[in-house]
């Protein structure tokens, strides 16, 4: 197989440490404008694994994401997003790393190196057949995650991956791989740069795509959304009163009665 790892390539830049801090930031900025031009490439595979999202989603299934270290923590923070954006259950997506939860905040050592780990995350979320699982690997050559899809798949469970190296082992393992082929990396191998804004930028369209079809948008607003403080509390209250004509005292009556903008807006044209 011909796999080289451009994540892994050296840097276009060199004597880093010589360069101004206008330097670097110029160079990090440039090396960034780069990112959303590569993900555009991807758009077909994108376009394919969500499909394959919306379809078990909206049979009752769940997306989980499973990665290690930066990318790991991407996933959980998409995934841990979702709720409070779209209204939908904690349970409906769902971020795993490598190592746990302590992971999240600091790195496990070897963690990511495990053959058994990924699936044994897994099967504790009760993983099934109505699922999607997707592997988020920038080098696409984590253990871990490739590990836990092979077994996925074993199982007639779908995935999908996010990897930043072409025909890497996890694109080979992933039934609906996504490859976002960013080049070398400002700091030579520094993964968490171009390839986690990379990784960012994808999962953002997974999901808003996925809860947009699952109906969680009304218009361009997050209707569902969770009214957590104030400042979510005066969104929605503006939501109300642009969708239904009314006073602000009145679309606050409306929003802390039912606590959802979308119930009480469909409560008022129910009630007029």
């Amino acid at each position: 197989m011909n796999f080289t790892k451009t994540t892994e390539q050296d840097s276009n830049y060199n004597h880093l440490e010589n360069m101004s801090i206008s330097e670097l930031l110029e160079n990090i900025n440039n090396e960034d404008k780069t990112v959303p031009l590569a993900v555009e490439k991807a758009l077909p595979q994108i376009e394919k694994l969500v499909e394959q999202i919306v379809n078990k989603l909206s049979q009752g299934g769940r997306l989980l994401y499973i990665g290690a270290g930066t990318s790991g923590r991407l996933g959980i923070l998409d995934a841990s997003e979702c709720p409070p954006t779209f209204g939908v259950s904690h349970d409906l997506v769902i971020g795993l790393i490598a190592g746990g939860d302590t992971a999240i905040r600091k790195a496990v050592e070897f963690a990511e190196d495990s053959l058994t780990q990924g699936w044994e995350d897994l099967k504790a979320n009760n993983i099934s057949g109505n699922d999607v699982v997707v592997g988020i690997a920038a080098s696409g050559t984590t253990p871990y995650v490739i590990a836990a899809l092979e077994t996925c798949n074993k199982h007639n469970i779908i995935t999908g991956c996010i990897t930043s190296n072409h025909n890497s082992p996890l694109s080979q393992t992933a039934q609906f791989p996504i490859e976002v082929i960013v080049g070398p990396e400002f700091v030579t191998g520094s993964s968490r740069m171009k390839a986690g804004t990379a990784q960012k930028l994808v999962l953002n369209m997974i999901t808003t795509t996925t809860m947009v079809q699952l109906g969680h948008i009304k218009g361009n607003k997050m209707v569902d959304m969770q009214l957590s403080n104030n400042k979510l509390f005066d969104r929605g209250t503006k939501m109300i009163i642009s969708e239904l004509n009314i006073t602000k005292s009145e679309a606050e009556v409306l929003l802390e009665k039912y606590k959802n903008v979308r119930l009480a807006i469909q409560n008022y044209n129910h009630g007029n």
